[in-house]
């Protein structure tokens, strides 16, 4: 068995793999203010029951990154790989400096290519991401903010309003402050989606476009698009199943 982990700047998303299948998955908080032991605290009754024979960390936020290898050592007597540059990935990234794309971007458009040749990825985390991905190559992507943070900066800067469940409203245009809120952010996030697609098909000229999302708003946020986004909960995981295995040398 494997556990393969992703750390993003808003949670840590974790997934025991046995046989090229996520057998079960865990979600806790990003913390950077925690030491390895109080994520050990937290981490030791969840993945100390299992028999893990390696790992592999793909990691946004280097502060993270030790304390995560940190606990890992501990649980399993097992040194961690970390992604990185120059690891084997199957994926052609066309960009300016390659070095310079997230690791996280790299496992979903690795998971992704397996699903469809050319299809538009999007991950919606602490940051909105549109990926498109072609013949095992990263060829374009687009950085919007994220719903939590684009939500958590008005909440700072308007004294008057308040901290909202973030849940659509039965309306578009309401009469109290709360659905107001949650009408902005929910229904107006999935309309710059909308229209994110809808300029990204037309400058590739294919309306045809398969569109998939993944990351931990997307169940919230895609199903309140007017477009046909199909949802995979695992996709980064599934990812790094595919780049662990494509790096036989570790195991």
């Amino acid at each position: 068995m494997h556990l393969l982990v992703d750390i993003g700047n808003s949670s840590i998303f974790m997934g025991l793999e046995e046989n090229k299948k996520i057998i079960r998955t865990y979600r806790v908080n990003s913390d950077t203010s925690k030491s390895s032991d109080e994520y050990l605290i937290t981490l030791f009754p969840l993945l100390s029951k299992y028999k893990v024979e390696d790992a592999l960390i793909c990691s946004v936020v280097p502060i993270l990154t030790g304390v995560m290898k940190k606990c890992i050592v501990t649980l399993y007597n097992i040194e961690p790989k970390i992604m990185g540059f120059g690891m084997k990935t199957g994926l052609n990234i066309k960009t300016d400096d390659p070095k310079q794309v997230g690791s996280d971007l790299i496992a979903v458009s690795v998971a992704a290519s397996k699903i469809y040749p050319e299809c538009l990825v999007l991950d919606l985390g602490t940051a909105s991401k549109f990926l498109y991905v072609s013949n095992n190559s990263l060829l374009g992507v687009v950085i919007a903010p994220g719903v939590a943070v684009s939500t958590k900066a008005m909440i700072s800067h308007a004294a008057l309003l308040p901290n909202i469940e973030l849940v659509p409203p039965k309306k578009v245009l309401n009469t109290s402050t709360i659905p107001c809120m949650q009408s902005g952010i929910i229904y107006g996030f999935s309309s710059m989606i909308d229209g994110m697609i809808y300029r990204i098909k037309k400058e590739l000229n294919k309306n045809e476009l398969k569109v998939i999302a993944t990351g931990g708003l997307s169940e919230l946020i895609c199903p309140n698009c007017l477009t046909n986004i199909e949802v995979y909960n695992k996709l980064i995981l599934d990812g790094l199943i595919e780049i662990y295995y494509k790096n036989l040398k570790w195991v």
